[in-house]
């Protein structure tokens, strides 16, 4: 096949037009290539912005960006969950593989419990897929770069990220190195529990899962694994926080959910994280994407992250900054800036929390295939 010009791939999804199917092939075909010759066991260096669960909201994910910046400025760790639930799985796997694939070194993608075959059948990327192509043939090219997807990843030798959470056959990174990736995600043993398991502070040990799969693990469980790796902090995604993240067991453990208004429903609000090098990370909290009111940012324990070099030289004359400070506006995506507010998350770390996009509040209203139902949060088993 004659090769292809990434970028305008990325220009083109960035459109929400959809890529043609053998284009999709040969990409995640390459795709695959990179992610083989990554360890179970990732190493990264701040700075770096962490995202939580998507699943399929491709207007969030474009929020996302406006507010954190696009790669390579600003250097991207995705936890799993891009797909299922929301109406645009395919746009939202398909920018972030293109993503992946064009900057292997500032786009890191874990794998989540929704990057299986047996679980994307059954909650909506499958139907999308044919829906949308015709055939299974573009889920079947995705759902096969998913075997090749990394567990884990571990930032400045402090900040060990997993999509769900720890194991009781797991007590060093060592052993997360050797477990066999490259297959369909299995119903039990470490690597379920690595995308199935929740943090439970109410509990001190791990405990069988409502969910099914995986483990609830609690304070003493994540002490003993920080002390024994000689780490810090644990981040993780993989359950619905409304506030946009959740913190347990002293600010030892961090939960980060990026898909604001949940199957265009629950309004939770929704965060990325900041980690800045060589401290904790920080928090952002922002208005729906059309807000004209100026951004604020309050300084986290690693400091201000929000600076020109987070946006690509092209668009930092639509951007505008004042004193410091993103006024909003600008960005590559559509719709104007996001009111922000700050909180320190310790540890280097600051969160971006924010509301979500226009566009989300219209896609959950009379959609074919939309989750529809009435209002309110959804059980934990439906996560």
């Amino acid at each position: 096949m004659a090769p292809f010009d990434l970028d305008a791939c990325i220009q083109r999804l960035l459109k929400k037009q959809l890529l043609h199917e053998a284009l999709l092939r040969e990409i995640c075909e390459k795709t695959k290539e990179v992610l083989m010759r990554e360890s179970n066991v990732v190493h990264v260096s701040a700075p770096v912005t962490v995202v939580g669960d998507i699943h399929g909201q491709f207007h969030d994910l474009i929020e996302i960006f406006r507010i954190g910046g696009y790669a390579p400025h600003t250097n991207y760790l995705f936890l799993g969950d891009y797909v299922d639930r929301g109406l645009f799985s395919v746009e939202t796997i398909s920018l972030l593989t293109c993503l992946k694939l064009r900057y292997p070194d500032r786009v890191q993608l874990i794998r989540g419990n929704h990057e299986s075959r047996a679980v994307t059948q059954t909650y909506g990327f499958y139907t999308e897929c044919t829906r949308k192509y015709g055939s299974s043939h573009v889920w079947t090219y995705f759902t096969d770069m998913f075997d090749f997807l990394t567990l884990s990843v571990v930032i400045d030798d402090r900040i060990f990220c997993v999509h769900g959470g720890l194991s009781p056959s797991i007590h060093s990174i060592d052993q997360i190195k050797v477990v066999d990736r490259f297959r369909e995600i299995p119903h039990e043993g470490p690597m379920a529990d690595l995308v199935w398991s929740d943090p439970d502070a109410e509990k001190e040990d791990f405990a069988i899962s409502p969910r099914g799969a995986g483990y609830t693990f609690g304070a003493g469980v994540v002490y003993k694994f920080l002390n024994t790796n000689k780490l810090g902090h644990i981040l993780r995604a993989h359950q619905l926080c409304m506030e946009g993240f959740t913190q347990l067991f002293d600010r030892h453990l961090s939960t980060v959910w990026s898909a604001p208004n949940y199957c265009y429903r629950c309004g939770n609000m929704a965060s990325i994280l900041e980690v800045s090098p060589g401290g904790g990370g920080s928090i952002v909290q922002s208005d729906s994407g059309d807000s004209s009111e100026p951004s604020r940012s309050f300084q986290g324990g690693g400091g201000f992250v929000g600076s020109q070099a987070t946006f690509p030289s092209a668009q930092i004359s639509e951007i505008g900054f004042s004193g410091g400070r993103y006024m909003g506006g600008g960005g590559y995506g559509p719709g104007g800036g996001s009111y922000i507010t700050g909180a320190d998350g310790g540890d280097g770390m600051f969160f971006n929390v924010f509301e979500a996009a226009p566009e989300n509040e219209r896609e959950g209203v009379g959609q074919p295939g939309g989750p529809g139902g009435p209002q309110g949060r959804l059980p934990e088993y439906f996560l």
